[in-house]
This record gives C-alpha cells, sequence and structure tokens, in this order.
C-alpha cells in the first residue's frame, strides 16, 4: 500500500535555477537516509551531476524554443510512502523507479531516493519538468493526483502489494447527483425564454424584444444587446448563451432564413456498471452491517450471477474447461504484449538517453579539450565544471553502452519514431486485451463458485492436510 503527493517546484526570487534545483536535490541525495547511495536510482542522469544536467536541459530548452517564464516550474517531486513493514526498501525503490517511468513515459530525466529513517519507508522522486529532447515541458494537468494516485495503486497491486481501498474520493457534482435534472442557470433560463418567444412566431425583431419584456427581461444595447431579469445582479449577452443564439442567428430565424434548434437540458450518462467476483459480494454479506444492507447485496449477488450465466451463452463457452482455456490464451496474449511494451520502453529509454548524451557531448567537447589542454587545471574546472561534468558523464554512458563509434543523431531519431510507433499500435491491442482479460477471468471465477469447484477444491486441500 503507498501514499501519494505531487509537489511542483518553482523557480524562488533572489535564487539561481542551479540553487533551487540543489536545495531540493541535495535533501533527496541523503547517504544518512539512502544507505550510503544504495537506495538511489536514476534515469537519464546521474546523482553527482544531477543539477547540473537539470539545469543544461533548461538552457537548451530556451534556445531550442525562446520560451522565457518568470515563475517557472523547475522539477517536480513526489512522495511516495508505504504501509511499515509492507515493503523492503529495494523493492520500494523499484516500485517508485518503475513508477516514475511509466508516468513520464520515458520523456523526462529522473532520480529515486528511497528513505529508511522512518517508520515507513518512502520515496522522493524528482524528475526534471523539460523533457530529453529539450523541446517540450511536462504539464501539470487538472485532476493529476488522481492519476498518480492510480498508477502508484496499480504497480503496488501488479508486486502483491496492498492497496488503499477506501480512498476519500471526490463524489459527483451537485449537479451530476441529481441526475441532469439540476437547478437551471441563468443563461439555461434565458434560452428556454428565447424559445418560448420564437414559438409564438414574432412578426420582426422589434415584437420578439416584447415578448422577452413581458417575460420579465428588461433590453438594453451598449454595443451589444444585453438582456436582465428581474432577479438577476448582472445582464447576459445574448453571445454568450452559444450557438443559435446570437442577435444576428435570431433575426435570420425571425425572417425565415434559418432553422432554430431548442435548448435541451444536458443529461449525464449513467455509470458503466463492472463486472464483480461473487466472493467478494458473498464476504460483504457476513460484514455485519444488517438486515437490509444484507438484503441489499443479496439481490446483488443474484444480478451478478445472472450477468454471468448470459456472458457464458453470448460467448457460446459450452462447459467450464472452454472458459478456462479461453481465459488463459488472453491472460498469455496480455502479458505477451506487456512484456513486448516494456522491452519498447527500455529501448525508448536507452535511445533517448543516449540522443541527450551526444548532444551534450559535442556541445562540451571544446571546453573539455581546454580543460586538457590547461593540464587539468583546477582554476579552469571551478570556472568551466558545469560543461566538465555533463562531459564525463556523456563519456561514462558511452563506455556504459560498450560503443566505440558514436551513432548518428538522425538515426536515433529515426529509430526512436519507429518505436514509438509500435508502441502506439501495440498500446491499443494491450488494453483491448487487458480488459478481455479481466471479464474472463472474473467470470471464470464465478462460474467456479455456481458450479462448487472452489468448495470442491478446498475440500481436497483439506482432506490432503489431513493425510499428512
Amino acid at each position: 500500500m503507498a501514499t501519494t503527493r505531487i509537489i511542483p517546484m518553482h523557480l524562488n526570487k533572489d535564487k539561481t535555477l542551479a540553487q533551487c534545483l540543489a536545495d531540493r536535490t541535495d535533501y533527496g541525495i541523503n547517504p544518512d537516509k539512502t544507505e550510503d547511495g544504495e537506495l538511489i536510482s536514476t534515469f537519464a542522469c546521474d546523482p553527482d551531476t544531477v543539477v547540473s544536467e537539470f539545469a543544461l536541459s533548461k538552457r537548451e530548452y530556451r534556445e531550442l524554443t525562446g520560451c522565457v517564464q518568470e515563475s517557472d516550474i523547475i522539477a517536480y517531486q513526489i512522495r511516495q510512502s508505504f504501509k511499515p513493514g509492507g515493503v523492503s526498501p529495494e523493492e520500494a525503490n523499484r516500485i517508485g523507479y518503475e513508477f516514475v517511468k511509466r508516468f513520464s513515459k520515458g520523456n523526462n530525466a529522473f532520480i529515486v531516493c528511497t528513505y529508511i529513517d522512518k517508520v515507513h519507508i518512502h520515496n522522493h522522486i524528482y524528475w526534471n519538468s523539460t523533457t530529453l529532447d529539450c523541446t517540450r515541458k511536462f504539464s501539470n494537468f487538472i485532476g493529476s493526483y488522481r492519476a498518480v494516485r492510480k498508477l502508484s495503486d496499480l504497480i503496488c497491486a501488479e508486486h502483491r502489494l496492498s492497496v488503499i481501498e477506501n480512498s476519500q474520493k471526490h463524489g459527483l457534482s451537485y449537479n451530476r447527483w441529481l441526475g441532469g435534472h439540476e437547478k437551471l442557470s441563468n443563461r439555461d433560463l434565458l434560452r428556454m425564454v428565447i424559445d418560448a418567444a420564437l414559438e409564438k412566431e414574432p412578426q420582426d425583431f422589434d415584437a420578439f424584444l416584447a415578448l422577452l419584456k413581458s417575460s420579465g427581461y428588461s433590453v438594453a444595447r451598449k454595443g451589444r444587446l444585453l438582456l436582465r431579469h428581474e432577479n438577476q445582479k448582472q445582464s447576459i449577452r445574448l453571445e454568450s448563451l452559444g450557438e443559435g443564439y446570437s442577435e444576428q442567428e435570431l433575426r435570420s430565424v425571425l425572417v425565415g432564413s434559418k432553422m432554430h434548434k431548442p435548448f435541451v437540458r444536458k443529461k449525464y450518462p449513467k455509470r458503466k456498471e463492472c463486472t464483480a467476483l461473487i466472493s467478494d459480494i458473498e464476504a460483504k454479506l457476513n460484514s455485519g452491517k444488517g438486515y437490509w444492507y444484507d438484503q441489499t447485496m443479496k439481490v446483488v449477488k443474484l444480478k451478478q450471477m445472472a450477468k454471468t450465466l448470459v456472458y457464458l451463452e453470448e460467448k457460446g463457452f459450452a462447459d467450464f474447461d472452454a472458459l478456462a482455456n479461453a481465459a488463459a490464451n488472453t491472460e498469455g496474449r496480455f502479458y505477451e504484449l506487456k512484456a513486448m511494451i516494456k522491452a519498447t520502453e527500455t529501448r525508448m529509454s536507452e535511445v533517448q538517453a543516449l540522443r541527450m548524451h551526444i548532444i551534450n557531448y559535442s556541445k562540451t567537447r571544446e571546453v573539455y579539450t581546454g580543460y586538457r589542454k590547461a593540464g587539468y587545471s583546477k582554476k579552469y574546472l571551478t570556472e568551466h565544471e558545469s560543461d566538465i561534468l555533463i562531459h564525463k558523464a556523456a563519456k561514462k554512458t558511452f563506455d556504459d553502452f560498450g560503443l566505440k563509434k558514436l551513432p548518428m543523431v538522425k538515426s536515433l531519431s529515426e529509430e526512436f519514431a519507429k518505436l514509438l510507433s509500435e508502441k502506439k499500435a501495440a498500446y491499443a491491442d494491450y488494453h483491448k486485451t487487458q480488459e478481455q482479460m479481466r471479464e474472463l477471468l472474473i467470470h471464470k471465477a464465478n462460474t467456479a463458485y455456481l458450479l462448487g469447484l472452489e468448495e470442491h477444491k478446498q475440500q481436497i486441500n483439506e482432506r490432503q492436510r489431513d493425510e499428512k
């Protein structure tokens, strides 16, 4: 189980970009809390040069796009906390790494620091707001905290960790809760009054305005036509009512050159009912919440039984073995696609990192050559420390890849585009197969429950234990 929180990190006043980055990352890279750095993992950056690399990407972004912001978001931080005793430090670090890699889609450099100084193990994750190709920035979208929590729970479930089942979720808005029959806004009321006036077929626009006045609306013209009901505080412009309600459009309707489409209140669709496990419903029956709750759950259980039987008939499964084989085949296909997508993402990350380091290596080559000609002077190092560290990090990456000859940036970009296309194509099949697998596995479990196979299996296991 893990709880999460996303924190945008801004550029503070009276501080340089490097100082602001160092303030955050130096706190995360704490050897006393990360077992001397053993519980630190990175992607497309190095713990020793993370500040310089992040700062260089910002400089590249400004040069490529020309965008400069006064209150810039320089990085993002996510705190990911785990239940005490529920996970080892190494696994927590792997979960954090997998989480941010999937959340950023491998487009941003990041560092994951796992802290063990508290009773609960927790991760401090920092990722660069600028992408690896330095052409875009991560945008903190509305509802990102929900996406973060959902992905974190999914990865925890994949690692067989518990998730928070009764998290405090935001409910529907009052309007949605009313099912579309909410209290009408002033603009909605005005649209309905206009529709009623047009149904009376007034002779001209003045007659039309007279009908609106008789409905309690005052009419004023200040460049544009303004309407205000006696119970309203502010006037409403006709143009603000949407398509079909501007003055020009209404005049066209009155002369017969245009048809008017009356206003219809928006109704919200019902939530899709998901297939549920009968065993889970059975467990709720014995939760001790009272007679009426048990009666309701019994009805839900009967409906789910009927849904499973209808599914078996629609899909043409003659027996349980056919259903089990279909579920096994779909599950195998799902994990095959998942492995292929992960392999593609890994290679995409390698290509992105290699491309970035080749560009950095090329841009800092002259500085490093000067450093070498200066006899590795400490003074020269102090003046050009950022570029020299980046050059060394790039050279280390080439050695790790075992490259004797550097590939062309163009060829890497073409390979990345091809991999991205393959990944997008695979994802469509992946999500479809995932939904099919989920449905098959649930109906398989429900069918086993209805046939008493689980009870029979349990009796066999008990008999085997008694024989031992």
